[in-house]
């Protein structure tokens, strides 16, 4: 169904566990039956806060990270954003006020993230989630680092137009 704040319920589990519900946002819980054969990198928890534009996340060994939907789409795992190869990337400009429209289970291993500015091709396994989360603020500096050598800002481009009527 259609939550008040845009992001979908899925109707069945798909392999994430059996409880899935809305709680101010979009929230994945597993089930303690099926937590004894998961790694560290499994995901137990996500929930996204709208009005934060954050995304809480909890692993199986109890650690626990928020990551901004900005970071989280800059970061996309996509191959539009990192390309097909080292040295492809393409450098995320304007996202400081993206969201993230909806959140969906890809097995056991990922979610496939949504954003509001149209972009969805990024699958973000739990590993991938985990090295983000560990390592978001070297990766958070290396990013604003690469924004201010190619002149380019966080903040989308506004572009006025004039017309004489």
């Amino acid at each position: 169904f259609q939550a008040e704040d845009g992001i979908r319920d899925q109707p069945r589990s798909r392999g994430l566990g059996d409880v899935y519900k809305r709680q101010h946002g979009y929230l994945i819980t597993q089930t303690s039956s099926t937590m004894n054969t998961v790694s560290q990198h499994q995901v137990t928890r996500l929930h996204y806060s709208r009005s934060k534009r954050r995304l809480e996340i909890a692993f199986a060994d109890e650690a626990e990270y928020q990551l901004t939907a900005e970071f989280l789409r800059v970061f996309s795992p996509s191959a539009e954003v990192r390309g097909h190869g080292p040295g492809q990337e393409t450098l995320q400009t304007g996202k400081s006020s993206v969201g993230i429209a909806g959140i969906e289970p890809v097995g056991h291993y990922a979610v496939q993230i949504s954003f509001d500015d149209g972009h969805d091709s990024g699958l973000y396994s739990w590993q991938y989630l985990r090295d983000l989360a560990e390592q978001q603020d070297r990766y958070w500096q290396s990013y604003l680092q690469q924004l201010a050598a190619a002149g380019k800002s966080r903040d989308a481009e506004v572009q006025v137009l004039h017309f004489d009527p």
